[in-house]
């Protein structure tokens, strides 16, 4: 049997139409299915048949016959009420006639399920059948979740203020962040939307909502260990990270363009999800180097410990001068750096996830030699001002104001973008 709050079922129905047969009480039948007795009382009316016709052989009586004042409606002109008339039947040419209803289909049970007078009844008979009521109830419970739960005001509103920000590079994610109270349903339901395409833009417009190619897998190969990589590891950095809990992580790696030498040096906080880019004129040690020590002396020694104590990344030759990376040049240790295992991207997947949002920007092909630091700054400004559903619908920007010092945002020229201003595609760089 079902609990409170739940569905009937298929079985709960095969009782109701024993019990209904066995003319059992309603309070009964509602403690033993665990409903409360009008929620029985409407199941059986709502989905009970017609399972005979109302026999026309013999007179029932008019619900108006009490009060009824009717004359001469016969041929006899007698004067005398026609209600008390014995020679002729008049209901069948009077207008007003109505016939009565049986008292058990006007309460509980609703139905002729049980009734001893069955056979010689002249009533309209109905009855209550379990499968027929089941079949009805998954029916009438598919249609009514089909089609659209707005009207065309709610659309066409809608459609107003989604279509000119997902033109501008929003996810659906950050703009129901942002506008939940102006918009009428759910996220789910918006993607729903989307799908039956009842706005200007469709899922081709939106950033992910296209699916990506199956990747393939690469066969595992067992590599010895190079010299960079001994005591660090993915390993190694699993075992640091379970004894020093309260070490945060920053994920780097870095970003090529097409036909030329300048690249994109990004790092990633685990904690807050935000992404800090620099513009590498060639993708060297010595260039990460230079970015590393530049963080070092604008932050000092304290401020950029406590940022960025513990540093994963993967096996490029660019990463693989990890002295001049984990020490300054007095040979004090900054940070602690580690690599993930061959071919083992995922290790570090928040990152390589997050480059999505640059790929809006600067799509893979294009190249980066006409792009300058500030170029850089602004997009990772607008990628970081993105709402994110993993997040809780906030920003990276809002979680590093509360998790990271401000001398680290104000080193990197951080700064917040207004939600509808965030512009997440190539006409940002090119309409600067």
């Amino acid at each position: 049997m079902t609990t409170k709050g739940n569905h009937l079922t298929m079985n709960d129905r095969v009782y109701i139409e024993e019990a209904l047969n066995e003319n059992v009480a309603l309070i009964k039948v509602a403690d033993r299915l665990c409903k409360d007795p009008r929620t029985i009382s409407k199941e059986i009316k709502r989905n009970r048949i017609v399972f005979g016709k109302m026999r026309r052989t013999g007179y029932i009586g008019c619900i108006h016959q009490k009060h009824c004042k009717e004359k001469d409606l016969c041929s006899a002109k007698c004067g005398r009420k026609c209600k008390k008339c014995t020679t002729n039947k008049c209901y069948p040419i009077c207008e007003k006639y109505t016939p009565k209803e049986c008292i058990r289909l006007t309460k509980y049970p609703h139905v002729c399920n049980g009734c001893p007078r069955k056979p010689g009844c002249m009533f309209e008979k109905y009855r209550y059948i379990a499968r027929t009521a089941h079949e009805t109830y998954i029916e009438r419970l598919s249609t009514t979740r089909e089609g659209i739960a707005a009207s065309a005001d709610e659309i066409e509103s809608l459609d107003r203020l989604i279509t000119p920000l997902i033109q501008n590079g929003q996810s659906i994610a950050h703009i129901y962040a942002h506008h939940k109270d102006d918009i009428c349903c759910s996220k789910r339901t918006l993607y729903s939307y989307f799908d039956q395409s009842l706005f200007s833009v469709r899922n081709i417009d939106l950033p992910r909502k296209v699916k990506y190619k199956p990747r393939r897998k690469k066969p595992s190969q067992t590599l010895a260990i190079a010299k960079h990589r001994r005591n660090r590891t993915f390993k190694d950095f699993t075992r640091f990270i379970e004894e020093n809990p309260d070490f945060q992580v920053v994920e780097m790696d870095t970003v090529h363009g097409a036909k030329g030498k300048k690249t994109l040096l990004t790092m990633f906080f685990r904690n807050s999800s935000m992404m800090l880019g620099f513009l590498l004129e060639e993708c060297t040690n010595e260039a990460v180097g230079g970015v590393i020590d530049g963080l070092y002396k604008a932050l000092g020694t304290d401020v950029f410990r406590k940022s960025f104590p513990v540093i994963l990344t993967d096996n490029g030759p660019e990463f693989k001068s990890y002295e001049r990376i984990e020490r300054d040049v007095w040979g004090k240790r900054r940070t602690y750096l580690f690599y993930c295992d061959p071919m083992a991207s995922h290790q570090k997947g928040r990152i390589e996830k997050n480059h999505e949002y640059i790929r809006y920007i600067t799509p893979k092909g294009q190249s980066f030699k006409d792009l300058t630091q500030e170029d850089i700054t602004l997009m990772m400004n607008h990628i970081n001002s993105t709402a994110r559903a993993s997040l809780n619908d906030k920003t990276p920007f809002k979680l590093a104001q509360m998790l990271h010092d401000e001398r680290l945002l104000e080193a990197c020229s951080l700064e917040l973008i207004h939600a509808d201003d965030v512009h997440l595609k190539p006409s940002l760089i090119k309409a600067k």
